[in-house]
């Protein structure tokens, strides 16, 4: 595989990684938040926000943030892996 396509694939992985691992903690802080003015909680919706701002028009109007949160994570997680999966496959192939 040449460098330049080496470095762009790293670049997707890096980036569906720290995706995943924001929306994960967005959950986790989501989830053990008891106030819902918490500025821990108010970081994380405006860091993921970006993320889950297309995935929220997929679903009806009203839908529960945690569901968004959710369906967020699973299509970035999928992402992920489908960005290595063809990384290695590319890889393995030019050998």
């Amino acid at each position: 595989m040449s460098d330049p396509t080496s470095q762009i694939f790293f670049l997707l992985r890096f980036l569906c990684f720290m995706a995943v691992v924001y929306l994960a903690l967005h959950k986790v802080v989501a989830k053990l938040s008891r106030k819902p003015d918490s500025k821990l909680l108010w970081f994380f919706s405006v860091v993921t926000a970006p993320l889950t701002r297309p995935i929220k028009m997929r679903f009806a109007p009203g839908t529960a943030d945690d569901r968004i949160l959710s369906a967020a994570l699973l299509f970035y997680l999928a992402v992920w892996l489908i960005v290595i999966l063809i990384e290695r496959a590319l890889i393995t192939a030019s050998n």
